[in-house]
């Protein structure tokens, strides 16, 4: 169940096809995806950076300890229509923070639309065809980290 806040956003059932969205890209790379979603900064937050926040969280998640370095975080701040995508060390190498920002680019529309699902799956799906691109699923691949929506 969502923290209430985020209810205005999302319904528990958006975030179930969130989660399942996460596990069928999965499925084809050995990369792994995880969304972090904030309504509001904290009061300490006020002055960082998203791009900050996000890696503070990227590195909270423990998402810089998969095997390959892997991890790719999509991070939402829902109140300032703020997005960042951080990609562990093994997905930099090979994808341009020019190709992130292109897949992030279509979700203000959809936000601005109040179509929250559509463009997070969006932006799932984008991230999943570039990590299969790059990074096929391997023999004995395991999921490294859990596919739920971290919320805060």
């Amino acid at each position: 169940m969502p923290k209430n806040y985020i209810r205005k956003y999302l319904s528990d059932d958006d975030l179930d096809k969130i989660v399942k969205k996460i596990h069928e890209a999965e499925s084809k790379t050995s990369g792994e995806i995880r969304l972090s979603i904030k309504t509001k900064r904290g009061y300490r937050e006020k002055d960082h950076s998203p791009r900050k926040l996000a890696v503070a969280e990227f590195l909270n998640l423990r998402m810089n300890e998969t095997r390959d370095k892997t991890g790719v975080l999509f991070y939402i701040l829902f109140d300032e229509h703020k997005y960042e995508i951080i990609a562990d060390s093994g997905i930099n190498s090979k994808i341009t923070d020019q190709e992130w920002n292109a897949l992030t680019s279509n979700i203000t529309e959809y936000f601005k639309n109040e179509k929250y699902l559509e463009g997070i799956l969006f932006v799932i799906e984008k991230i999943g065809i570039k990590l299969t691109e790059e990074f096929p699923v391997k023999s004995g691949d395991i999921n490294e980290l859990p596919n739920e929506v971290s919320i805060s």
